[in-house]
């Protein structure tokens, strides 16, 4: 296949200066967006408000200001809220200054969050009310080295002594030079298995990854719901926003998606696989609840039979689709696990592109990316401009090991130089991913090394792969594969409300599924559960959890 173009209500790329660090970005977007709205969001008093860059830019100034004062210049501040735009001020404010920030996962359990207090080594913390329980642990506890408790209720208060503070000394944390080699960040992620190590990502790296992915498909204004503590959300929203000097709704839950996007009709958002998935689901199940199937059947047909002539029609056939959506929905970046061409096809062809892409948090995140003019269905698109790949012995399909060099991979683990060491070739970084490059360099994923079943026979099945071909029956909500005594063995989560006979449907599905599967990737065995599997807060299955 060779790669396409898509014609879709998309974005070009304005010029851009040459940036080494994310405090450039983010006063670069303060100075380009002026006057222009940057945020509307829930207040403190549950009412939507509004700021421009320039509010913006003079409350995160006072915060950087405030931390000074309290002589954190040099130090780490952790930040521990749910999503809010308050969040966003305070993450600002410490990586415009030569501080490093600690963004904590909001969803651990206390004692979880006390222990990454205490392996970063923090010396501040900016926590929300909601997490008083757990400020009270970590004050508790040996090894917690905490200097100041900061709590964002007093926000406003915070911003005005800041100002105050460098009025008196007639000195601004900005003044202080950031290179792009300091560490700016030390993310603990949320995996899905053991662990979480402390990557340490620079001022550099994460701007070239902003830069680099922001040039792949810039966008417009958008809807965040992703967590504010995963990489993933600060270089498809916040750096984009700073870059593209484009505005954004903060979500409060992704249970709220479907009226936000009707309230504020983005032009875009990102999300991971299961976002994209449900939105397609959704589709169809109302499509069928109201009798319009085969409405929609038959504009799906009419639709690609004119595309096939030049003529794009989509969004005027599938106007009714896209203002449930909010009306302006042209661009998903979709990211974070693997995705099957259906849902990409499926949406493409209502007028809505998947911009399917790779990455993990280790390379700051993206490493590879579809853009809207050049991209292949299926694939995750082409390296970004910060960045190369390779694969890494590959079998006699071309799928190996995931390598990755460039300006956005990590610094290193925090404090851990035995898996710093354990996870470089040289200086091509490991990702613990499989995949195969095609002969136009589009990267094809097919899932996590240490997910991989092996088979007596020695073959190696990719459990992502088979989990996303099932994924397709419709009312498949959430499916995972494993190995269980020797045989490949999939696990449901159905949809038993809308389909009643769902449980007693799902192995004949599934022999279905298997007809169109190579005999050594066929599932063996069917399971189903009545509740969803755990996750990380980024939606991703906790697949050593499923009994909980």
């Amino acid at each position: 296949m060779k790669p396409m173009k898509a014609n879709v209500a998309g974005r070009k790329c304005p010029p851009l200066p040459h940036f080494e660090t994310v405090k450039e970005i983010v006063l670069y977007g303060a100075q380009a967006g002026g006057d222009k709205l940057q945020y509307k969001y829930y207040n403190f008093k549950d009412e939507v408000e509004s700021k421009t860059f320039n509010e913006v830019n003079y409350e995160f100034r006072g915060i950087g200001e405030y931390l000074y004062k309290k002589g954190l210049a040099g130090k780490k501040v952790a930040i521990l809220s749910e999503n809010c735009y308050y969040w966003i001020a305070c993450y600002f404010a410490v990586i415009t200054g030569n501080m490093t920030v600690i963004p904590m996962d909001p969803k651990l359990p206390d004692e979880d969050l006390t222990d990454v207090i205490v392996r970063s080594d923090c010396d501040a913390i900016i926590y929300s009310k909601d997490f008083n329980s757990s400020i009270e642990m970590m004050k508790k506890t040996e090894g917690v080295d905490l200097t100041e408790y900061i709590k964002l209720e007093d926000y406003y208060d915070i911003i005005e002594e800041g100002h105050a503070y460098a009025k008196e000394t007639g000195k601004s944390y900005l003044d202080e030079e950031v290179n792009p080699d300091d560490v700016a960040f030390i993310v603990y992620t949320s995996g899905t298995t053991g662990k979480s190590k402390g990557v340490m990502l620079t001022q550099g790296s994460v701007a070239a990854d902003a830069v680099a992915g922001v040039k792949s498909a810039p966008s417009g204004h958008a809807i965040g719901f992703l967590p504010l503590h995963h990489t993933y959300s600060w270089v498809s929203a916040l750096f984009t926003g700073c870059l593209l000097s484009e505005w954004g709704f903060i979500c409060r839950s992704i249970k709220d998606i479907q009226k936000d996007l009707a309230e504020y009709h983005p032009h875009n958002f990102a999300g991971v696989p299961l976002a994209v998935e449900t939105i397609y689901k959704k589709i169809w199940f109302t499509a069928k609840k109201t009798g319009r199937e085969e409405v929609l059947k038959k504009g799906l047909k009419i639709s690609n039979f004119l595309m096939k002539l030049g003529i794009d029609k989509r969004r005027k056939i599938f106007s009714t689709i896209i203002d449930n959506l909010g009306g302006e929905l042209a661009l998903i970046i979709c990211g974070g696990a693997y995705l099957d061409e259906k849902y990409e096809r499926g949406m493409y062809d209502m007028g809505i592109h998947i911009v399917n892409g790779y990455g993990i948090t280790e390379c700051s995140p993206a490493i590879t990316a579809n853009n809207p003019d050049h991209f292949k269905f299926g694939s995750c698109g082409t390296p970004l401009e910060c960045n190369e790949i390779k694969i890494n012995d590959p079998d006699e399909d071309g799928v190996g090991e995931i390598y990755v060099r460039g300006k956005n991979v990590m610094k290193g683990y925090y404090k851990d130089p035995e898996a710093t060491a354990a996870a470089f070739d040289g200086e091509w970084f490991k990702t613990g991913d499989y995949g195969y490059i095609d002969e136009d360099g589009f990267l094809f994923f097919r899932g996590r090394k240490k997910n991989l079943i092996v088979l007596s026979n020695g073959k190696n099945v990719s459990p992502e792969e088979i989990e996303d071909k099932l994924s397709t029956i419709e009312y498949v909500k959430e499916v995972v594969v494993y190995d269980e005594d020797g045989f490949i063995t999939a696990e449901f989560f159905l949809d038993s409300l809308e389909v009643l006979d769902a449980k007693e449907r799902i192995k004949g599905d599934v022999n279905e599924i298997n007809k169109k599967l190579p005999g050594y990737k066929q599932v063996a065995k069917v399971k189903t559960r009545d509740t969803e599997f755990p996750k990380t807060t980024t939606l991703k299955i906790l697949r050593n959890n499923r009994d909980k």
